[in-house]
């Protein structure tokens, strides 16, 4: 930048102030007194400190360590002593092998084609070893957990909400609906709603919990004394032992029944497959043979021609030796 201005009567001090007030350094343009430095290039974006600060953090909380499978004690790990040895038979059930030594069941193991030798229940006396592929068993452990987490629906908190004042009718409704709720397995938390003023007459709330509470104690136990919430009072009841053992039962009961359903359907398709199969073996069977038999007619009919050619030719020119060799 060009400067046209007379020097004279000015300071080489005052000349280097102007000369730095009017250059821009580095994409700045310095401002002198309370203002702060502004940028110029309003492309370049200022980041903060405490947002590269963030960045990095977020950055190191996502680097997560792997997480490491946890592997029972297998082959040489195994602590030298007896064990009770079983090996999986083509049921898939386990077979003992009958009490051995640990170099007994390396040696076995190595022997059954390579498998692993791996410790199932150390508190057992002997510890219990399993002889297996440890892959396989792997596999059939986590098949087993994924199905015992499927087959396991998770307890929910069902509400029934009433007032203290409410009537006959519409409290055997709540109590017909907490019943319902108990028997397929879940908590109940039974609330009372006061309103306004209604709050001073909490103890008929607890006397109306306590009924409810003496009349399903059959089926379910209070989880402790109601709680005030603010203007509600609420008390948690859950499922007795036995009724829970009861839902489980007819739970795996209709799983069952499903798995034989579905087991019933795919074997009636398969017959049908099978059957259309063997129908088209038979259609195309008959075919071949009426194919066979209408060759073989044709055959008998050609016979016939030739016998009656043979015969009209006799009548014709008479049958002697000459005329047989002629023809023949």
């Amino acid at each position: 930048m060009t400067l046209n201005f007379n020097t004279k009567g000015f300071s080489a001090a005052a000349v280097l102030f102007l000369v730095a007030a009017s250059v821009v350094v580095d994409g700045f343009a310095p401002q002198f007194g309370l203002s702060p430095l502004q940028r110029v290039n309003s492309e370049q974006q200022y980041v903060s400190p405490s947002a590269l600060f963030m960045a990095r953090r977020n950055m190191n909380m996502n680097r997560r360590a792997p997480v490491k499978e946890r592997k029972p004690p297998m082959n040489g790990e195994i602590a030298p002593g007896d064990l009770r040895v079983t090996t999986p038979n083509a049921k898939g059930k386990d077979e003992p092998l009958g009490v051995m030594s640990r170099d007994e069941a390396l040696a076995k193991a190595k022997e059954m084609g390579g498998l692993d030798l791996i410790l199932v229940n150390p508190n057992s006396d002997p510890p219990v070893c399993k002889i297996v592929d440890y892959s396989k068993y792997r596999y059939m452990k986590e098949k087993k957990a994924k199905e015992v987490k499927k087959n396991s629906k998770a307890t929910e908190v069902k509400e029934v909400k009433m007032s203290y004042k409410i009537d006959v009718h519409d409290y055997e409704v709540r109590k017909k609906n907490a019943l319902k709720f108990l028997w397929q397995g879940n908590r109940v938390k039974c609330s009372i709603m006061f309103r306004g003023r209604e709050v001073q007459h909490d103890k008929l709330g607890y006397e109306l919990l306590d009924k409810l509470m003496a009349e399903m104690e059959d089926v379910c136990t209070r989880e402790g004394r109601p709680k005030r919430e603010g203007r509600n009072l609420s008390m948690i009841v859950t499922p007795r032992p036995e009724v829970v053992k009861k839902v489980n039962a007819d739970r795996r009961g209709a799983d069952k029944a499903k798995k034989k359903k579905k087991e019933e359907r795919m074997r009636t398709k398969k017959d049908e497959k099978e059957a259309a199969i063997a129908s088209t073996v038979d259609t195309a069977s008959a075919d071949a043979l009426k194919e066979e038999a209408k060759a073989s007619d044709d055959s008998e009919d050609l016979l016939d021609l030739e016998k009656d050619i043979e015969s009209s030719l006799d009548d014709l020119f008479g049958s002697d030796d000459l005329t047989d060799d002629l023809f023949s």
